[in-house]
């Protein structure tokens, strides 16, 4: 099957990565970086991840994995991942002594407000508390190349999301409470 840009599409992608820019700029909000949130994925709106996405827009699945599958890459994610710090990807580099750093406060954050947005907006009315641990330990826990603190800090949060639910888990004190805690080596799990 020959994807297409069409204008349905180029609509609905829009709306798609906006409403998820949304998302994620009030999650943002409640743990004290609206900043981090304002200035979100403006590089989905750049030609090279825009019209790729739209080729591969299918409202199901993210259109860099279908176009992954396609043909092996993503121009659209190279070029994402190489300019947002809030991507653990934006972070590795196989010749530096440390591959994998720990990433700084701010985009170790926004990275939670993404991966919870993204969540949130691709399972729409089936997200559950329980939606993004369950992603996180199928499709991501143990398979990515990501400092083991950067890894506790998700896991963490997103296992208070499943427990305390995502009000109560999303707030300045818990999120900053957390990311010091597990940098600074007191939670051990």
């Amino acid at each position: 099957m020959e994807e297409k840009i069409t204008l349905a599409n180029t609509l609905k992608h829009f709306k798609l990565i906006t409403k998820h820019k949304w998302v994620v700029f009030k999650l943002c909000c409640k743990i004290g970086i609206p900043w981090r949130g304002l200035v979100h994925d403006l590089s989905k709106y750049s030609p090279t991840e825009f019209w790729e996405s739209v080729k591969y827009y299918n409202g199901k699945r993210s259109p860099i994995i279908v176009c992954r599958e396609k043909n092996g890459y993503s121009k659209a994610w190279l070029h994402h991942k190489g300019r947002n710090r809030h991507h653990y990807e934006y972070w590795v580099d196989l010749d530096a002594p440390e591959k994998t750093p720990i990433m700084p406060y701010p985009y170790a954050a926004e990275m939670i407000c993404d991966k919870m947005a993204a969540g949130i907006i691709y399972a729409g009315e089936d997200w559950t508390p329980e939606y993004e641990l369950n992603y996180y330990l199928e499709k991501e826990k143990g398979k990515i190349l990501i400092h083991e603190k950067m890894d506790k800090f998700i896991f963490e949060i997103f296992t208070q999301v499943k427990e305390n639910g995502l009000d109560k888990t999303y707030t300045k004190k818990n999120i900053k409470q957390v990311y010091e805690n597990i940098v600074k080596g007191s939670i051990d799990k």
